[in-house]
């Protein structure tokens, strides 16, 4: 299994490096706001079991990488793993839809914007997902090979885009939604990344 071990690594740390985009929250304290409070509670209780899902599902991947895996185990963890975590994102979307826009300036670009990313997001997972179920498990190379575009895709996935969502998360949004408690759990194990 030499071969894949490599590869498997580096897929995890790609994985790590972009999972949990959506906590990328930053800001405490700042005035209060009711509508924007109760906004922003609206989207972090929504957020925190999507979150937990996006984290549960990095560190199947992890511990599929860390173990001497078969590829046909790596294959199924990680098909398992993308799909859970494009319905996380795609669930973030929806809540953010639902939520409506936030009350603050330009609120509704603001929140178009964060849902249009998250479905990009939700669907570059399942894509993923795609590419991992097609891989072939009976030829060591062409797995690891498989795995080394799959982790360049993620790569690019975890930088690629949080630019609509930091723009959601600035300001005064950012400061309602670090005030709640939902959004602190959330974000507390995505501090490494």
């Amino acid at each position: 299994m030499e071969g894949t071990k490599p590869v498997n690594k580096k897929l995890a740390a790609a994985l790590s490096g972009g999972a949990v985009l959506v906590l990328a929250l930053s800001g405490c304290g700042g005035d209060g706001n009711e509508k924007l409070d109760s906004w922003a509670k609206q989207v972090c209780d929504a957020v925190q079991p999507q979150a937990k899902k996006i984290e549960s599902a990095n560190a199947s991947i992890q511990k599929e990488t860390s173990d001497n895996s078969k590829p046909e185990d790596v294959q199924k963890t990680d098909a398992k793993a993308f799909q859970d975590m494009s319905d996380a994102y795609k669930a973030i979307g929806a809540a953010v839809t639902k939520a409506g826009a936030p009350d603050v300036e330009n609120g509704e670009k603001k929140q178009q914007d964060a849902v249009k990313e998250l479905n990009t997001i939700s669907s570059s997972y399942a894509s993923l997902k795609k590419q991992v179920d097609a891989l072939d498990t009976k030829d060591q190379g062409k797995f690891a090979d498989g795995l080394k575009d799959i982790a360049t895709e993620l790569d690019k996935l975890g930088k690629s885009g949080n630019d609509a969502l930091r723009t959601l998360e600035e300001g005064e949004v950012g400061q309602a939604m670090a005030r709640q408690t939902s959004c602190k759990a959330a974000t507390a194990p995505a501090t490494q990344s």
